[in-house]
């Protein structure tokens, strides 16, 4: 008998203790603290539970309104077993459904039967590829750094082009540009004399 009632007692303690983990949780999901309780009898603890339950359903509509659609329909929160049907719907309507997913039974069982039927790959070559795990990253990490002295290089050269072009090439063709310029006003002097002369 008192084997009995310290399980009971047990049972009792346990039930509470995860009553209150539960009812801590949702503290902290709503208010964003919670508030860690003195140990106390089961039976105080019991009422500090209810207290603050009722707490929560005062300060959250919604929970109330759940709970007394819990009381008054208690079905609704409870699935029915897979192997009755729903009780909703008629014969007819479960007929067609079945019917019209019949098609995929016969694919969704070669698929099942494809999948047992693939071998199991060897371990050894599962192990040799893990073994190689180091070297594919440092393989990885070789890449990564050429690409980043591959793209150093890229700006140095744009840099290089950009400084022969402006500076060389921009500045040969302002020096012919200034000889030309330079050669057609003689010519033009060259004419103008001439004409003077052949007027002479």
């Amino acid at each position: 008998m008192d084997a009995m009632e310290s399980t009971l007692d047990n049972t009792t303690v346990s039930t509470i203790s995860l009553l209150g983990a539960r009812l801590l949780r949702l503290e902290h999901l709503l208010y964003g603290h919670n508030t860690q309780q003195p140990k106390v009898s089961a039976i105080r603890s019991m009422q500090e539970l209810e207290h603050r339950f009722g707490i929560l359903l005062q300060r959250m509509r919604v929970y109330a309104e759940l709970l007394k659609l819990y009381k008054s329909q208690p079905t609704l929160f409870q699935p029915p077993p897979p192997t009755e049907p729903p009780s909703e719907l008629s014969p007819d309507s479960l007929r067609s459904i079945v019917l019209a997913a019949a098609s995929s039974y016969p694919a969704t069982a070669s698929a099942l039967t494809a999948i047992s039927d693939t071998p199991v790959p060897d371990p050894a070559l599962t192990a040799n590829l893990a073994a190689l795990l180091p070297r594919m990253k440092g393989v990885e990490a070789t890449q990564l750094a050429q690409a980043a002295e591959i793209a150093e290089l890229r700006t140095r050269s744009e840099a290089v082009v950009r400084q022969w072009y402006e500076r060389d090439v921009i500045g040969y063709s302002n020096f012919v540009a200034g000889i030309e310029g330079r050669v057609e006003r003689a010519e033009r002097i060259v004419k103008r004399v001439e004409k003077v002369n052949s007027e002479v």
